[in-house]
C-alpha cells in the first residue's frame, strides 16, 4: 500500500513504523478499554452505604449528604439529613448519631476555623442524655 504525501509516494513501511503501528493500535485498545468501563458504571445498580453507629444501629446513607473531611485530625466525615435533621459523624474512625441537630448548627461545625474545638463542646456531650440524644427513634433506615 501507497500513502500520497503531497507530491510524494510514501510506502506504507516508511509512514508508519512498526512502534508508531504498536503505539496506534495500544491507543485503539486503551479507548475501547475505558468505554466498556464507561459503559458499565453507567448501568451499574446505585447501592447506598450503610454504616453501624455507636449504639450499635445500621444507619442508610442513601438520605444523607456527606463530605470527606481532611481538614480535621478528629473528624474524618461528617454526614447529615436535613429533612430528619440528623446528624452522621466519624469521629476518631468510628460513626455516632446526633438526632435533631439543626441546619445552621451543622454549617457552623463545617465552617468553623477548628471542626474539633466546635464539635467537641457543642455536639458531642449533647448524643448521651442532651439535645441531640437520639432517644425514642428507630434507627435510619431504607427499604
Amino acid at each position: 500500500m501507497t500513502y500520497h504525501l503531497g507530491v510524494l509516494h510514501v510506502p506504507d513501511e516508511v509512514a508508519f513504523p512498526a512502534h508508531q503501528q504498536v503505539h496506534v493500535k495500544l491507543e485503539v485498545i486503551v479507548v475501547r478499554t475505558l468505554a466498556l468501563l464507561l459503559a458499565q458504571l453507567a448501568t451499574a445498580p446505585i447501592v447506598s452505604e450503610t454504616v453501624e453507629t455507636g449504639e450499635r444501629r445500621l444507619v442508610d446513607l442513601g438520605s444523607f449528604e456527606c463530605r470527606d473531611i481532611t481538614r480535621s485530625t478528629v473528624l474524618q466525615r461528617v454526614c447529615y439529613d436535613r429533612k430528619q435533621q440528623d446528624l452522621i459523624v466519624a469521629n476518631n474512625g468510628a460513626y455516632d448519631r446526633y438526632c435533631g441537630v439543626t441546619p445552621d448548627t451543622v454549617e457552623r461545625l463545617l465552617g468553623a476555623p477548628s471542626m474539633a474545638q466546635f464539635f467537641n463542646p457543642n455536639i458531642k456531650p449533647e448524643a448521651t442524655t442532651g439535645s441531640y440524644a437520639c432517644r425514642t427513634r428507630e434507627p435510619v433506615r431504607k427499604g
